[in-house]
This record gives C-alpha cells, structure tokens and sequence, in this order.
C-alpha cells in the first residue's frame, strides 16, 4: 500500500511538472518582456549570438558589446561572421534600440571588415572592400518586414561573410549613469533558397550646393535602368536639417509613377511602397530633394558631417534569383529637362503628425488613445490654469531681497525649485568696457573672485550652494536643462558654458573666449540659452551685437541660425529682425521657442524644428523695451519690460499673459523697493515668479492671490462690504498648512489685507463671529429696557447713548456696512488682523539713495537711435 502510495505521489508530480511546461503563452511573453527590462543593460542574447529555429533557420543577435560612448554624436561599429560558410538568406530584422540611447543604425554586408576589434569608431571605415546596406533602422521606427519568398543572400562565393552593424550615438545625456548599451538587431536567416533576392537602389545627389538664405534649393538625381526586371517594395529618405520633402518616382514613356515621398524630418526608417511598383529595362528612375537655406550664412555642400547635407533616395527591391544583383547605385542627373513634368507633389513638404512627432521624439511605444488622452488632459490643465482669477503680489516675508549681490543677470529654476541667480559680483559693466568692435577692455581685472551663481532656498532666501569662481568676466544668461545642467553665457568671453552642478571646470564650452564675431565658431555678447527637453538642441540668443538665434546639437555642433538686423528706416520690425535677442522661452507643449526681442518691445516665437516665425506678441504696455520672458506649462507666459523713455508713460513692470492668446491676463510691480533695470524673470507652475534687477542688484519674490470680486453680499442677514475701495483688495488665502503669523506684522504696512488661515472659509468664520455679536447685542438691549424700566428717563438717555456707541463701531466709516475691525479693535488686547483695511502710507515706495550711476549701467550695442540703455 505504501509502495502504491509513494507511486501515486511520483506520477502526480511528474504531471504536474509536465503541466507547467505547457504555460499560458500569453504569460510566457509577458514574463520574457519583464526579463528583458529588468536586463536591459546586460547584452540580452550576446551569450548565445546564435539560436537555432529549426532544421534550415537560425537566428543571428547582432549587438554591441555593452559599450558606453564618451560623446555625443559618436559613432561606433562593430562585426559579426556570419556563422556558417555555404550561402545563407536574410529573411527579417528585429531591431534591438530606442532613441533614447541612440540616433540610428545601418547594418551592412561585406566581406571585410575595416577592423577586427570588438568595435571601433566608425571614423575608420565600416567595410574595407565593397559594402551593401541591408537594413536601416532610426527615431524608433517600426521594423522592415521582408515579402514573403524574399530574402538577403549572404555567404557563399556572391554574397557577404561579415555583418558590420554601425550605430550613431546623439545625446550621450541618457549615459550620464555609465550603463553599458547593447543596442542592435537579430537576423532571422534561412538555409532554404530563396526564390527571390533583395538588393539595394541608392540614389544620391553628390554636388548639390545650397546658397544661404534661399528658400527652396531642388537637387534632381535621374538614371536609366539597364538591367533584368525588378520590383519595389520598400524606401527611405535621408537628408539633414535643412531638407523639406524627397520624392521618388518612376518614369515610363513619360508617365512619372509614385514610388515613395516623405519628409526628411521623420523616422528615417524604410517604409512600404503602397503600391507595388516594377521597373523595366529602360525606365528611368528619379528623384527629387527640396532644401531651404534659410537661416544659414553660408553655402552648404553634400558632404558627412552635420554642418553639410546629404540628398539619399533609398530603394528596396527584389529580383528574380536567376538575374539578382545586390547593390545598385545613381548619383547624376540624366535628364535635367525632365523635371520640369516633375508632379507638383514633389515640391510640396509634407505636414507632420502629432503621432508621427512622437515617434521622432521617442515616444514609439505609446498608443494612439494615450496620445489623445494626454492632449485633452494638457488642454484641461491649461484651461483650469488660465480660468484661475488670480493676482501677483510680492511676498513681503521673503528676505532675498536683502541679499548682498553684484548686478543680477541671470535666474533660473533648479530640478528641485531652488532659485539660481547668476550674478556679476563686483565686476560691472558700463561705457569702459567694450571698445567700438566689441573687444572686452578689462581683462587685466581678472575673472570674478567671488562664487557667482549661488543657488537659494525659494522659502527662505537661504543660501544651499554656490559656485562660478574665477570663471566669468560679465555673467549674462541662465539656464537649467531638465538633467540639471546648468548653461550659461558670458558677454565679455563671447562664450557659452554649459555646467555641472558640482563640477568646476565647464562641459562644453561654444565660441572663442575674448573673440567676437559671427561666424558659426564665434558669438558677439550672447545673451541667453535654451535646450529642449527633448531632443537636447541646444539655442542661443546672439545677442548685443549679432541679431541671431543659433541651433546647436547636443554635443555643440553647429545645425543653423535664423533673424537679422532691424532697419530702423523702414519704421516697424519685421518678423525675424531683432534688436538684441535678450532672452529665450522654450515652449515644449507647441515646439515653439520665443524670444525677448528687447529693443524692439516685443516677443517673437518660432519654430523648433525649422525657426520659421510663428507668431507676434506685442503690447503698447511694453513699452519699447522687452527684457526677458518666462513660459509655465500650462499656457502662462511671463516677462517683464524696460524703464520708459523720457516722455513716455508706460511704467516698468511684470506681465502674465495667457501663451495661447497673447493677451495680459495681469500685470505685477514690487511694493518694497522699485525696479530699476529688471533684466531676468524666471516663473514656477505653482505661480511663484523671480525677478532680478541689474541696477536695483536684488532679487524680488512674487506669489499668485486669489481675486475677490467687488460685490455686496448678504452674511447672516447683514449687508457686508467686503470691497470698499478700487485699490483694495481683501484677501481670504486658503491653504492646508497655515503659516506663522510672525511675517504679518510686516504684511500689515502694504495695501492688502490677507487672514492667517487654518483651512476654515471666510464665509463660515464670519458667521461664526457675528452669532455672538449678535447675543451680546440682544443681551445689552434687554437689560438697557429692563433699566429703563425701572429708572425712567434717565435710563432712556443712557441706552440711547451706549447703543449709539455700540452701533457706530459697528458700521465704522462705511455708515452702511458691518466693520468688524473697528469693533473689536476698542476692546483691550484684540489684534485686528485680517478683518479692517489697513494703512498703506510710505510702504511701497522705499527710494534706494543709490539710484544707478553710469559706472553700473550696461551698454547695448550696436548702438542705435535712441539709443537704449543695456544690460
């Protein structure tokens, strides 16, 4: 019996063991997918590049070997044999990237290397003898898919034995921890012959050449097809920055035939021809790639580099086994007279899909639903935003004001929300400090001793971290990127830093210290940067005496430029003319970057991907200068303009407009203090907003209110005025966390009035408040009868005049409404915070005896009539 037992058990586990083999594949998937995360970084696959598929199939895992580029724009190679020696077919790809990590990759098929190390830098060549790219991948695109019956033939005496795979590493930001990257692609490959061969058609231009400033620039490419029939199936465009559309077609007794068309500017992946398309011996394949050379100010040649372009048509094909051949290329122009029957599509950029951008972006994996869902929530945040009625007053408890600073030029906002202010501290700028080229004249001053940029505590003005010693002459501008780094630019140096947080020296650097100049290499007193969170571009305003917005690269290359100089004869600036480009505003939420264009008096925004001007914000508030700008997610644009001219009436001061509109939704002066030369704004989503003065050397502190309506209102049956005046403004601030009630002393000397909340309405402590009154009052009257009762006259009298008394305190000045202020404030020892209005006599208008002198004014340049004041 115990042996039947102990048989039972064993055949019980045995099945359960078996049953557990055949696991819900669903659940096998999602376990894989979750390993694959989890290990990301460990080369998935590099362990066996190998895997059986079957008799005849096998898979071959091509994948860097856990590499860590030290630069952006890098790019590495790397080879695999092919694992077996008879001929062999490349039948699909999976690609194993993200643009996270990387731009894109190309895989090619020779027969050598150009090195036998584990990798290399691409510098040195791919392939040493002829090379046949197999396979593109770039910005997350969905994988190639090979007909059915199609394959690549590799090995054997015609095809390829090595597999060289080249991945383009962009912003290395994402290698910031170190991790190893193991980015490639797997090849599904089959023994089995292949009825028919896949190949490769490159049509490329090689002597375009693109004049600056042309807006469309046509490099045509044409060839007749002398060879056995074959059939379309697949293309892909490429081209730099400055290409708009390329087209590819088929020309058969003058009929032109569509095989692919695309912007440039989107995943550059292969994509399928719609419809299947043969060609003949004889046809004539062509092509066509539109550029524009605004923007730049130099020719731009065909050429490798991202400073150059490149105009490449790529065609996936296959043939017949018995005629295929593998690689084919056309770089002339055949027949120019052609393309003058070119379909008008061809010169028509395509427009580009919120979908599609995200993909560029990075952003492959999320559905379309999610993509709706984020866009409604975007556009429900910014709605509850825009319809909040609020107002920016200054927050009189802040102590920053009373910091020891040299001229503020710069704000910004860490990763955390502690201000950062870039300061000059005692080097200033004035007339001596530049000679008539812009050349700086006070080197022998040495850079700045002192730490100059000091990072505070929003709440308390407390100092958290300095740093900048002995690195600047004339700080300018500040900016924080979303990993932290901090970009800056020097006005005297010419130059752009971009800075650790905790490192010394510089990362980058752009420009040539002490040389101005205009060229892609050189900067004339930079004002300003601003990097997208998203592709890690990086833009600088250029600046006093060049009139220009410069597109960098991640790693610092140049990519282009865009504005000119205002010509003050024709009267009003036109749409990209500055007169100092003083300070940027990335605007990710609509790919749009703004600009303070500060003599002009007005806000410029273009866009990222091609700096073609979008739209004007200007206001006769402005005034006719516009020092900076600030933009809040959510659709809230902040900035702050100039002191009025002689004559003119329009005072300094903030403005919050809604972005979408342009209109001023508020506008914003400081009580203690005044601005003299405001010169940098910096805004956070909770509302709270910097301002730093390069005169005034001092950093105000601003904070959003609730308005209140004037209005009469009926509490507990009595009339209640809760506005009395215009100018005044009473307050109920509701927060969860009350705040000490020491700084309400000071807030007592302004012309508002807030209550020191404990998360209770104001509705409901007024009435709370009234009930006793009331009772009191009750109670007073009936013993006044009561003694009028007994003592007659005189009695009558007394009430009279103590009810009289009671009565006045109660309706105070207004002679119609309750002031409870007045009340309570003639019993001994009650504070009469937060109920009366309050004095504002000799708060707002504290005259620094040091008004600016000439030795700490700035001077703009180019100097232009009138000529206005710099910074």
């Amino acid at each position: 019996m115990a042996g039947l037992a102990n048989n039972l058990l064993i055949l019980f586990l045995v099945f359960q063991n078996v049953c557990s083999g055949f696991r819900n594949p669903l659940s096998v998937f999602k376990r894989y997918k979750d390993a694959t995360r989890s290990l990301s970084n460990e080369c998935l696959g590099s362990d066996r590049p190998v895997i059986s598929l079957g008799l005849s199939d096998f898979a071959l895992d091509i994948r860097m070997p856990g590499v860590t580029p030290k630069q952006s724009d890098t790019y590495l190679c790397m080879s695999v044999p092919l694992p077996v020696g008879d001929e062999a077919y490349v039948v699909d790809f999976k690609p194993h990237a993200s643009m996270d990590t990387i731009h894109h990759m190309l895989l090619f098929g020779c027969n050598e290397p150009s090195s036998t190390n584990s990798y290399w830098d691409c510098d040195e060549g791919t392939c040493k003898d002829k090379s046949n790219i197999l396979y593109a991948w770039a910005r997350n695109a969905p994988p190639t898919r090979l007909p059915k019956g199609v394959g690549f033939r590799v090995g054997g005496e015609t095809g390829g034995r090595f597999f060289v795979l080249q991945v383009h590493y962009g912003d290395i930001s994402a290698f910031r921890d170190k991790h190893s990257d193991c980015s490639g692609v797997t090849l599904h490959l089959t023994h089995q012959k292949q009825p028919l061969i896949a190949g490769m058609y490159l049509m490329m231009s090689v002597n375009t050449v693109i004049p600056p400033g042309e807006k469309v620039v046509d490099a045509d490419i044409a060839c007749h097809y002398k060879r056995f029939p074959m059939h379309l199936f697949a293309y892909r465009v490429h081209t730099h920055r400055l290409g708009k559309v390329v087209s590819g077609y088929r020309v058969r007794n003058g009929q032109w035939t569509l095989i692919g068309r695309q912007s440039p500017q989107l995943p550059q992946a292969f994509y399928p021809v719609e419809h299947l398309v043969d060609v003949s011996y004889d046809d004539i394949l062509a092509a066509r790639c539109v550029f524009s050379g605004e923007g730049r100010t130099t020719e731009t040649h065909i050429g490798g580099t991202a400073n150059d372009e490149m105009c490449n048509f790529y065609i996936m094909y296959y043939m017949d086994a018995k005629h295929a051949v593998s690689y084919m290329t056309c770089t002339q122009n055949a027949n120019p007279e052609m393309f003058r029957d070119i379909p008008q599509e061809a010169n028509i950029p395509i427009p580009i899909k919120s979908d599609m951008l995200k993909m560029t972006h990075g952003h492959h994996e999320e559905t379309m639903d999610t993509d709706k869902s984020s866009l409604v929530q975007q556009a429900k945040k910014e709605e509850e935003i825009l319809d909040q009625d609020f107002h920016m007053e200054e927050a009189m408890e802040w102590p920053g004001l009373d910091l020891k600073l040299g001229q503020v030029s710069g704000l910004a906002l860490d990763l955390e929300n502690n201000l950062v202010i870039f300061h000059r501290g005692d080097h200033v700028w004035d007339e001596n400090s530049f000679d008539s080229k812009f050349v700086y004249q006070q080197r022998g001053l040495g850079p700045i001793e002192q730490s100059t940029i000091l990072v505070l505590n929003p709440s308390n003005a407390k100092l958290l971290h300095s740093m900048g010693r002995s690195l600047f002459y004339l700080p300018h501008g500040l900016s924080i990127d979303k990993n932290g780094y901090y970009w800056v630019t020097d006005v005297a140096l010419h130059q752009v830093f971009k800075l650790g947080a905790d490192v010394k020296e510089p990362l980058l650097v752009l420009g040539m210290a002490l040389q101005p100049g205009s060229d892609k290499n050189h900067f004339c007193q930079p004002t300003d940067v601003a990097v997208d969170p998203i592709t890690g571009s990086i833009y600088v305003s250029d600046g006093y005496c060049n009139s220009r917005v410069i597109q960098f690269s991640p790693s610092g290359l140049y990519m282009m430029q865009w504005g000119e100089g205002t010509e003050t004869s024709l009267g009003r600036a036109r749409p990209g003319q500055f007169r100092i480009p003083h300070s940027l505003a990335l605007i990710p939420d609509f790919s749009e970057l703004c600009v303070a264009d500060r003599e002009n008096g007005r806000i410029q925004c273009f866009g990222l991907e091609t700096g073609e001007f979008i739209r004007e914000i200007k206001h006769k508030s402005f005034g006719r200068e516009l020092f900076a700008v600030s933009y809040v997610p959510g659709g809230l644009l902040f900035a702050i303009n100039g002191m009025p001219y002689p004559g003119e009436a329009e005072p300094v001061q903030g403005f919050v407009m809604n972005f979408s509109t342009g209109e001023i939704i508020d506008t914003f002066i400081p009580l203690r203090k005044s601005f003299e030369m405001p010169h940098d704004v910096v805004a956070s989503e909770d509302k709270t907003v910097f301002v730093g003065d390069v005169h005034a050397r001092a950093v105000w502190k601003f904070a959003s209110t609730e308005k209140m309506e004037h209005r009469s209102v009926k509490k507990a049956g009595i009339e209640v005025q809760e506005i009395k005046e215009p100018e005044t403004i009473v307050e109920a601030r509701l927060k969860n966390n009350p705040e000490s009630s020491g700084p309400l002393k000071k807030q007592e000397k302004q012309h508002l009035v807030r209550q020191a909340s404990t998360g209770v309405s104001f509705v409901l402590i007024t009435i709370l408040l009234i009930i006793p009154v009331v009772v009191l009052l009750a109670i007073l009257i009936f013993i006044q009868w009561r003694k009028t009762t007994v003592c007659g006259a005189d009695g009558e009298h007394k009430l009279n005049s103590s009810s009289g008394r009671i009565l006045g305190n109660l309706r105070g000045k207004g002679g119609g409404g309750l002031n409870l202020g007045n009340f309570f404030a003639s019993h001994k020892g009650y504070s009469r915070k937060g109920f009366d209005r309050l004095s504002t006599e000799g708060s707002d208008q504290e005259k620094d005896e040091d008004d600016g002198t000439d030795s700490e004014e700035e001077c703009s340049a180019p100097p232009l009539p009138p000529a206005p004041s710099s910074s």
